[in-house]
């Protein structure tokens, strides 16, 4: 849990609704959020002239200036080293580290000061970061260039950690984070970047909230990050099979929407939890347990998770076989029906 969130800045901003990647919507909140409130300072390596690996911070620097926009050493550790020196003293720092991997190196810091100085400190001292983080597989990238890290820093109390789906969340979740006066963890997938959607900035995102990305009323779809356009893909092959499927977009892991999730599965009594990560001791067993502590009086069936596996990631021509596809799911999926059928067949 996280310190509560008395001091959120929100600024007012003209309604614009435009259609753009998700890629274009980050750039824009960063851009939005750097020239409406001067102590934010967006760092971290390539992000400068380069405007990052994945283009996110481009134009940044030019249009801003390198006081507001800057590259750095390699060195993640005094990424986040010198983002805890700012927010110390009224900044509010907003880090990329490259790649999900790249920032293993500066988890020490992370974990030990930016979780805890707030708590440490009775709330004296408040952590203001944002630490970007493109996670995930799907990119033809090697080990250190996919990985899904999130259990890690959602396991780590002090910590708000966010993942968007869409480029309307990516632009409202990360202006949500900025204001906040805690630190997050935005979980990018890396995936997703190049897909587009309608972006209102005028529409404001509450952190810890889930999102119905589909109504449903047979079997609930529980995903977050790159999973969800895997569950809505699987969704509509399984309306065509005669199933009405449901998908809830997680997007705040910590902290978590149970009100939503719960109201949801017991809607439909049938849960399937999906998520790129490996299985075990994950985001996804936490949110299976949280459901069967819920809803276990509502459930017609077990709840199912479709996860990566437990092993490194895949080198780039395997990783379609490592990664959770629509088969898999609609496998899950029929597996709650079919022990439907077992039971009322043995019941007969």
């Amino acid at each position: 849990m996280t310190i509560a969130h008395d001091d959120v800045r929100v600024e007012e901003h003209p309604t614009t609704v435009s259609t753009m990647s998700m890629a274009a919507a980050l750039n824009l909140a960063l851009a939005d959020a750097i020239e409406t409130d001067p102590d934010v300072v967006v760092f971290g390596e390539d992000v400068g002239a380069l405007g990052g690996v994945f283009r996110i911070t481009d134009a940044l620097t030019a249009r801003f200036g390198e006081d507001r926009c800057f590259d750095t050493p390699l060195a993640e550790s005094g990424i986040v080293g010198t983002a805890v020196g700012m927010a110390m003293n009224g900044m509010r720092p907003v880090v990329e580290l490259q790649f999900d991997a790249f920032a293993l190196p500066a988890f020490e810091q992370i974990v030990s000061h930016v979780a805890k100085l707030g708590n440490r400190t009775r709330g004296a001292v408040r952590m203001p970061i944002v630490i970007r983080i493109p996670f995930g597989g799907g990119i033809g990238g090697v080990e250190h260039h996919c990985d899904s890290s999130e259990a890690y820093y959602a396991h780590t109390p002090g910590l708000t950690v966010v993942s968007p789906s869409t480029p309307q969340d990516a632009y409202s979740l990360l202006r949500a984070a900025i204001a906040s006066p805690d630190p997050v963890i935005f979980l990018e997938p890396k995936k997703l970047y190049w897909t587009k959607g309608e972006v209102d900035t005028a529409v404001a995102a509450d952190i810890g909230t889930a999102r119905i990305a589909r109504e449903g009323t047979d079997v609930t779809l529980l995903a977050y990050g790159a999973a969800v356009p895997l569950a809505l893909e699987a969704a509509d092959v399984a309306a065509s099979e005669g199933r009405s499927v449901q998908v809830i977009d997680v997007r705040s892991l910590s902290p978590f929407d149970d009100a939503t999730v719960t109201d949801a599965v017991r809607s439909t009594g049938r849960a399937v939890v999906i998520a790129e990560a490996p299985g075990y001791v994950s985001v996804a067993s936490e949110i299976q347990a949280r459901v069967f502590e819920r809803c276990f009086e509502y459930l017609e069936a077990p709840v199912r998770r479709v996860t990566g596996f437990d092993i490194p990631y895949a080198p780039p021509k395997l990783e379609h076989w490592h990664l959770p596809d629509v088969d898999r799911v609609l496998d899950a999926i029929d597996s709650l029906h079919w022990e439907d059928a077992e039971h009322e067949e043995g019941a007969s």
